[in-house]
């Protein structure tokens, strides 16, 4: 049965500093599912409900509309959580944050904004994400897809190559051309909810891992208020919040599939120690490198997330160059590590790790794990940033 949160003594259900309890209520929901979720390529239905129940869906929503305020950092550490529990279900909680993230931070104060940030928490709404297109993979300062406006309404069609969750969500949050018009890099958020939308199903999701976050592609038709495009600008959306917050949740979840497999790694080097009279297994070694490449995994973290608050509420400061390289790359070294972590976990377990069976397998964790590198491409993200850098001095003395 499904634990329910405690009323607060204003009447609302769930409190920020109760945050870590509910997150593990949830975490257990979901690891019940884990291996389901993955053997059937499904959405992991249970551990949302466990969300919606445990309201974590709307913690980041501001106290004055309804929710509880939830820090970046708070979230971080759900998605840490989850990620030891269910990949899948730890990246749809990641990505759902983001969205609502950037609606907070840069909607709040538009009433229709507001009533939506409203119903998120108090109905604990799932926001998906779309903001990759035809051709363009990964590249999200591109858009091919335009809104379009014809006085009462405006209306968007675009051909997403995937859209996370997306048939199972309360809403998208979706980016466009500003108008036919505009260029490619001119861009708008827009958030439509499910009423506002159909999706036609184009592809499938057919994968080694990340099964449950069914991210399909889809052909998005969708039609709202003009109030539903957001009139920041989308470049200021992207590197204020968009980037910096799904670095960090994604990394978080990323480091929470590792610590999984290091929990593998350390009950197997047990098991087979006392097994053999205190001797080591031959893959100690490997069961060691993993523990050190999850510790700096979530130092980094760590470490993004105090520059991320530090810079917090300064845009300015958001914008320099220092803080954006550092959040940039904290998705390219996370990913990298966790990747490493996982592997030194198998190669710690050896044929036990390897296989699909039994209580040291870290088979899943691999799998899901691979996908960290290549959602969003290192290499595209590493091109990126080069040639922003191009025109910055090198660093002339440690202190610089």
């Amino acid at each position: 049965m499904t634990m329910q949160p405690t009323p607060q003594p204003d009447g609302r259900l769930g409190d920020a500093a109760d945050l870590p309890t509910r997150a593990a209520t949830a975490a257990s929901i979901a690891a019940a599912h884990a291996e389901a979720v993955d053997r059937d390529g499904r959405f992991p239905e249970e551990a949302v409900a466990a969300f919606r129940s445990q309201r974590l869906l709307g913690a980041a929503v501001p106290i004055a509309l309804g929710g509880e305020g939830a820090s970046v950092r708070m979230l971080a550490e759900v998605a840490y959580v989850l990620g030891r529990a269910c990949a899948s279900s730890a990246m749809i909680f990641a990505m759902h944050q983001t969205k609502v993230a950037c609606l907070i931070r840069h909607g709040r104060g538009e009433p229709w904004l507001d009533g939506l940030l409203r119903r998120i928490a108090d109905e604990q709404l799932l926001m998906a994400s779309s903001t990759t297109e035809g051709q363009g993979g990964g590249n999200v300062r591109s858009s091919s897809a335009a809104i379009e406006s014809d006085g009462e309404g405006v209306t968007l069609e675009r051909a997403a190559t995937v859209i996370s969750y997306g048939a199972q969500a309360d809403g998208v949050v979706t980016v466009a051309r500003r108008s036919a018009e505009a260029g490619a890099s001119d861009q708008v958020l827009c958030v439509f909810l499910r009423e506002d939308y159909s999706l036609e199903r184009l592809s499938g999701w057919e994968t080694l891992g990340m099964r449950g976050t069914c991210s399909s592609g889809f052909r998005l038709k969708a039609r709202g208020l003009p109030q539903q495009v957001l009139a920041a600008r989308y470049g200021d959306i992207h590197n204020q919040t968009m980037t910096p917050v799904s670095h960090l949740l994604w990394s978080s979840a990323w480091a929470g599939i590792a610590a999984s497999a290091v929990d593998r790694a350390q009950a197997f080097t047990r098991t087979a120690m006392r097994g053999a009279g205190g001797v080591a297994p031959p893959g100690a070694l490997h069961y060691a490198r993993a523990v050190s490449s999850l510790k700096q995994a979530r130092a980094l973290i760590t470490q993004a997330l105090d520059t991320f608050e530090g810079a917090d509420g300064d845009p300015a400061a958001l914008a320099g160059l220092d803080v954006q390289t550092a959040l940039t790359m904290l998705k390219v070294e996370v990913s990298e590590l966790a990747v490493a972590t996982v592997s030194s976990a198998l190669r710690a377990n050896g044929l036990a790790g390897y296989r699909q069976d039994g209580d040291f397998s870290v088979g899943r964790a691999l799998r899901d794990i691979l996908s960290a590198p290549i959602m969003i491409h290192n290499d595209r993200i590493v091109a990126n940033l080069a040639t922003a850098t191009l025109m910055s001095p090198v660093a002339a003395s440690l202190s610089a």
